[in-house]
């Protein structure tokens, strides 16, 4: 047998469980859809608002703001109640989200104010999403298939990043972006049929968590508890907050640097898209826990990739080097997904993921403003060169933090007692 032949079962493991098959494959129709609806909801704010990157970062601080405050309940709730029920009441109301502003944009109704409430709403969903939907992988696959798993699900979403953006700037430009919305409503259906055929008896369910109060603290002090886990918690939150915020900032660099329209930016997001997605691929061949050293070489990859992004001075360069930087922001993402959840107990995955997840994601609506602010003042490459920047700086000193860590518990080993 070939080292490829002997690979592939485990690049794919996850896919012999027949929940995760039906999870996976509703996920990348359902996902083309969301893509789809991103680009046209950046590009309606753009249009309503005169360009204004400003305006682009509101947007965007509306969506995410919600999971500053929601994202740590809704663990609580994925440790607590059926994750595959509440999964589908959510994809319910995200679509219901889609289809009104698909609704109000083709009648011409559509306001920027409009547009900013259903934001606010989607995002309120999203938030309560997100991390009961990580953590639901474990259900499906249990422990020792988790990594690869994890790995899967952004192949998958990344998949979906790569054909959403590009369909939904042909479409944008051919019929507007009312349609890409309305088109994305019909997506939820595939991922609710592939929920509703599981097979409840084939999961691997954990001890669920008493209502007791008090269940979100403990989350916390469980990772507190860990002070390896609180540095790459922090790095996660620097990084996403700065670094990975291509929603906007390739927006603005497709409009204010190269002067290009919606396909263009559709094919930006796709470059970056299409690295992400070879990085599924690498992160999908490893098995066990992933070392936070890992985590930290694909931070400061990361960051190296987007500076250099910011500097490129054509839209095909641009496009060209997102590659690399996709697929090391894929690989960083993916080793601290699968290191924090692999890190806590099963009873507390949840509770850690709605952490994670906040820290994730929380960072966008500090980030979005303030990037844009970069883009009006110090022109529109600014966003991508001072994310690249601080990416580095915070795993460079992250790494330092640690290597205090480990020099000092080597020194209380050595001490007498």
């Amino acid at each position: 047998m070939t080292a490829e032949a002997a690979t592939a079962p485990t690049m794919f493991a996850s896919l012999r469980v027949r929940n995760y098959r039906l999870f996976a494959s509703g996920q990348v129709v359902s996902l083309v859809g969301t893509w789809m609806q991103r680009v046209a909801q950046d590009w309606l704010v753009l249009d309503l608002s005169g360009g204004s990157p400003v305006a682009l970062g509101v947007a965007a601080a509306l969506q995410f703001g919600p999971t500053l405050l929601l994202s740590l309940s809704a663990g609580a709730v994925a440790d607590r109640y059926d994750k595959r029920r509440v999964l589908m009441a959510l994809q319910v109301g995200m679509g219901a989200c889609a289809l009104a502003l698909g609704l109000l944009d083709v009648t011409g109704a559509a306001t920027l104010g409009l547009v900013y409430v259903l934001c606010a709403l989607l995002g309120c969903f999203s938030a309560v999403d997100a991390p009961i939907r990580q953590s639901f992988a474990g259900e499906m696959v249990g422990p020792d298939t988790l990594t690869n798993a994890v790995a899967l699900n952004s192949m998958t979403f990344n998949t979906a990043r790569i054909v959403g953006p590009a369909i939904a700037g042909l479409m944008i430009a051919a019929v507007g972006t009312g349609w890409v919305f309305l088109v994305n409503t019909a997506t939820f259906a595939a991922v609710l049929t592939g929920l509703a055929m599981m097979r409840p008896a084939e999961m691997f369910v954990y001890e669920r968590a008493s209502r007791a109060r008090g269940s979100v603290l403990r989350g916390l002090q469980e990772v507190r508890r860990r002070p390896d886990l609180v540095v790459l918690l922090t790095v996660v939150f620097f990084v996403s907050t700065f670094g990975i915020n291509f929603f906007m900032t390739l927006a603005i660099t497709a409009r204010l640097v190269f002067g290009r329209g919606a396909e263009s930016y559709g094919l930006l997001t796709s470059a970056l898209a299409v690295g992400c997605l070879v990085g599924a691929f690498v992160a999908a061949r490893r098995v066990g826990r992933p070392r936070i050293r890992t985590v930290l070489l694909a931070g400061l990859f990361f960051g190296v990739a987007e500076l250099v992004t910011g500097v490129m001075p054509t839209y095909a360069l641009t496009a060209l080097v997102l590659i690399p930087t996709g697929l090391a922001q894929l690989v960083f993402t993916t080793a601290a997904n699968a290191a924090v959840q692999l890190g806590v107990s099963e009873s507390m995955r949840g509770r850690v993921m709605g952490l994670y997840v906040l820290v994730l994601l929380g960072g966008t609506p500090l980030g979005g403003p303030v990037l844009g602010w970069m883009a009006e003042v110090w022109g529109g490459r600014a966003p991508l060169v001072v994310g690249g920047v601080l990416t580095v700086a915070t795993v460079v000193v992250a790494a330092g933090l640690l290597a205090l860590q480990a020099r000092r518990a080597r020194a209380a080993v050595a001490a007498p007692a």
